[in-house]
């Protein structure tokens, strides 16, 4: 079911300080900043050669990335992201195993304007897991 990885995305308190980080320091390529008011995020992602970084900012006080910085202040790791050919399918044979969609249960669109859906960190680990169509 699962195909690559698609980006790790890590939470941040100051998303053009994340973005000097990662294109000065680091030498990086990052895009540029983009909000995205559906998923109360700003984003910018950090290219590189097998995957990308997604670098979150919480968009407004509602923000599942706000509670995120509450409880982490200094950011850290969020989510990881896969893809998937069929995210209808994978949705429910993920359902039919037990597993727990986050939100509604169907896909929203994501970041690169592809349909995406969470997945209950209690059910992976502890860690939350985004599945991108591709």
């Amino acid at each position: 079911m699962l195909g690559k990885v698609n980006h790790i995305a890590i939470a941040v308190p100051d998303l053009s300080a994340a973005i000097a980080t990662y294109r000065d320091t680091l030498g990086a390529t990052v895009s540029a900043a983009e909000a995205l008011p559906e998923h109360g995020v700003t984003v910018a992602f950090v290219e590189l050669p097998n995957t990308k970084v997604e670098l979150l900012e919480p968009l407004g006080e509602a923000s599942p990335i706000a509670a995120f910085l509450e409880k982490s202040p200094a950011g850290g790791m969020h989510h990881i992201c896969y893809e998937v050919d069929d995210i209808l399918a994978a949705r429910d044979k993920l359902v039919a195993s037990g597993a727990r969609v986050l939100g509604d249960g169907n896909p929203k669109t994501g970041a690169h304007g592809k349909p995406v859906l969470f997945l209950h960190p209690k059910d992976f680990l502890g860690t939350l897991v985004e599945l991108e169509e591709v």
